[in-house]
């Protein structure tokens, strides 16, 4: 039976929450892959890289598998009424309802997390319990229909277990395979729980990162009430 993953684009997300999905959902069978997004233009990542939609949100056919990135962008999803009305509607139809890191926190903004387990990534899992969701820190987290994953290349893992969940165990290993998915990452830093004390305390409470993190706690605030 056929597929469609619909996947939101939208300006300043983190291309790898995107791509990274995006590479093993393009590789399971009779998969179709849509990027959405409210316009057809150029959609540019948060380091430039730029991006066409397929369509547009109003224009989406059915999609089986519905996915939101995260990013710096996401404040402007959180207040974008028209696109949490489009992720809304869909939900009701849709068979799986995902997003990897900060796009956790569009689907709590559009009342899709209320009551269930979640992750997102680790400077902004405090933020979850804002928009009704219970944090859990762990890779991937599915509860129900609802699958979210961790920080940025946790979206491999997500895609991963995505392609397991609807495709089995069998393709989902192939695809890993070719992708040659074996990290061997060059340091132990990258989780809180394994990096040195001193460098996460000077991400998680000072600089740019900070600020970010304290401006989206006031904006859920704001437009959840």
């Amino acid at each position: 039976m056929a597929l469609t993953v619909g996947m939101l684009l939208f300006e300043s997300m983190t291309q790898l929450d995107l791509s990274g999905p995006y590479e093993v959902f393009s590789r399971m069978p009779d998969t179709k892959v849509l990027l959405l997004a409210p316009r057809v233009e150029w959609i540019k990542s948060e380091y430039g890289l730029r991006i066409m939609p397929d369509c547009v949100l109003d224009d989406a056919p059915a999609v089986d598998v519905l996915f939101v990135p995260g990013g710096s962008g996401i404040s402007g999803v959180i207040e974008n009424a028209e696109t949490l009305r489009f992720l809304r509607e869909r939900a009701s139809s849709t068979r799986y309802i995902t997003s990897v890191c900060t796009g956790a926190l569009a689907l709590g903004a559009a009342g899709l997390l209320r009551g269930y387990r979640a992750t997102t990534h680790w400077m902004s899992i405090d933020l979850l319990p804002l928009v009704g969701a219970i944090p859990v820190s762990e890779r991937i987290v599915i509860d129900r229909n609802r699958i979210t994953a961790g920080g940025i290349t946790a979206g491999i893992d997500f895609g991963l277990t995505i392609a397991a969940e609807i495709c089995g165990r069998k393709v989902a290993e192939e695809i890993q395979l070719m992708l040659e998915y074996c990290p061997q990452p060059p340091f132990n830093s990258g989780s809180p729980a394994t990096a040195d004390a001193e460098l996460v305390d000077s991400i998680r409470n000072h600089g740019r990162a900070f600020e970010i993190h304290e401006e989206r706690k006031g904006l859920l605030k704001r437009v959840l009430g």
